[in-house]
């Protein structure tokens, strides 16, 4: 019964450090890509190295090795903290670590080979759409087992947020990924033309909605309140702001096929849900940002409750943008261009990645048993990032506006004013600034990396005693 006594904090640290590598490893083919689209003659020539294939290799490193990561870490953290119990399953969660690994291997080495299903964020193929399956039912029966056998009454609110994240993935995994296999490497989705891509951005959007969004909620809502040491400011509002989010999202992925040959009922219904998920949305911000009531102070002496504020802001920023560019006008404007690119980083560099980073600054010391070994790297990190997004996001902005107003723009004859070449020698050098911003970012990344691994070098964890349940009196 000893080790009863105590959580399991292992397979944390594992999925912590990891979270780093892997994060390091997907923003550092991010900038040689995006070097690629300034300079073009660096892919060599070599088929592996082309953006093509290496582009869905960023977006699965950072988004499922980098933030599926941290997904797991937090997650397995939190729900033996407001648990006030040990992981169930035993030898479950070592599964679910070696085994997301393993994902995560075969991925880069698919990718660059040009082995892919095509599909935006599911581009692996069928053996692995296989694996990750098991994995995630793994995954589920460890975390919904940990809340069976709480030792409190309650189920605090991330849990929530985390529980809908793997439930949702779940279903929008199977589903998208139904495929008919020809050989070992290549499939056929059994969906066909519209049909395929409604499935498909039904996925896309809610692999936004539920893997990037509701699982990192939960990190808010348990990490802002614990480095604030203030209780979050109002309960009630996050009960809110779960079931208002969890019911709109999963309507909104039509917004992505505006102008196509999806029923136009379809698209406006798309459109609709969007403006309405703006409500949730800021309702989770504000909630957020105003936990830190009576302690503002600490924006100005903690670099990690910054990393989270900062965060939330992003959150709120992208989560106007949105459904902002939902709207069809809109639209008609930023479909198709780098403004698209600069809103999905604002999200996934200013949101994501940075309430990751702060949760990852709370937890290591916890998880080794000793203080960071440095703050001030934590200060300069926060900059690197915050500046890095900045120029990342508002040179895609700029370029993505610019292109859109060339594309659209005619002659007295009705005639085009520019031709497509003409464009892409426009946004030159927004592509430098572009890659210049995600360079920063990764500098952060890097010195977060050092920081760490000073941190825990040498060191031999103790892990952490499960307090007895609070009685009601």
């Amino acid at each position: 019964m000893a080790d009863q006594a105590t959580y399991n904090y292992k397979v944390v640290r594992q999925f912590s450090i990891m979270a780093i590598v892997w994060g390091i490893v997907g923003m550092t083919v991010g900038v040689y890509i995006a070097a690629e689209l300034a300079w073009p003659f660096l892919n060599f020539d070599i088929p592996y190295l082309s953006f093509g294939r290496l582009r869905p290799l960023h977006t699965n490193a950072v988004i499922f090795a980098f933030g599926g990561s941290v997904l797991f870490a937090t997650s397995y953290y939190v729900v033996q903290r407001t648990c006030h119990t040990r992981l169930f399953g035993g030898g479950l969660a070592a599964f679910t670590f070696w085994g997301w690994q393993l994902v995560i291997v075969l991925a880069a080495l698919s990718f660059p080979l040009g082995i892919t299903s095509s599909k935006e964020y599911a581009e692996l193929e069928w053996p692995i759409d296989i694996l990750i399956t098991v994995i995630w039912v793994v995954y589920a029966v460890v975390f919904f087992g940990t809340i069976m056998k709480r030792k409190t009454p309650h189920i605090y609110v991330a849990n929530w947020f985390y529980g809908a994240f793997i439930i949702t993935i779940a279903v929008l995994h199977i589903f998208n990924n139904l495929e008919i296999p020809v050989s070992l490497t290549k499939s056929y989705s059994v969906y066909a033309g519209v049909q395929d891509a409604m499935v498909q951005w039904w996925y896309g959007h809610n692999a936004v909605g539920f893997f990037l969004t509701a699982g990192f909620l939960g990190m808010m809502y348990y990490f802002v309140p614990k480095q604030a040491g203030r209780p979050v400011y109002s309960y009630r509002l996050s009960i809110v702001h779960f079931w208002a989010l969890v019911f709109t999202y999963i309507w909104a992925g039509p917004h992505h096929l505006h102008y196509t040959a999806l029923p136009d009922w379809t698209q406006s219904l798309g459109m609709v849900m969007s403006l309405i998920l703006l409500a949730p949305s800021w309702g989770g911000m504000i909630n957020g940002i105003m936990t830190l009531s009576g302690a503002w102070e600490k924006l100005r002496s903690d670099p990690v409750i910054r990393f989270m504020i900062v965060s939330l802001s992003f959150y709120g920023m992208s989560t106007f943008e949105g459904p902002m560019m939902a709207i069809k006008t809109v639209n008609a404007l930023s479909h198709y261009t780098d403004w698209t690119v600069g809103h999905v980083h604002s999200g996934a560099l200013g949101w994501v990645a940075m309430v990751s980073m702060g949760s990852l600054y709370y937890m290591i010391p916890r998880l080794f048993n000793k203080e960071m070994y440095s703050m001030k790297l934590i200060e300069i990190h926060f900059w690197l990032a915050t500046i890095g997004v900045l120029l990342y996001i508002s040179s895609m902005w700029v370029s993505g506006i610019m292109q859109g107003l060339m594309w659209r723009a005619v002659n007295a004859d009705g005639t085009l004013t520019y031709s497509f070449i003409e464009s892409v020698e426009a946004m030159h050098p927004f592509y430098v600034i572009r890659m210049l911003g995600g360079l920063l970012f990764l500098a952060g990344m890097c010195i977060m990396a050092l920081n760490v691994w000073r941190t825990v070098a040498g060191s031999e964890p103790q892990e952490a005693k499960i307090p007895e349940p609070v009685l009601a009196h």
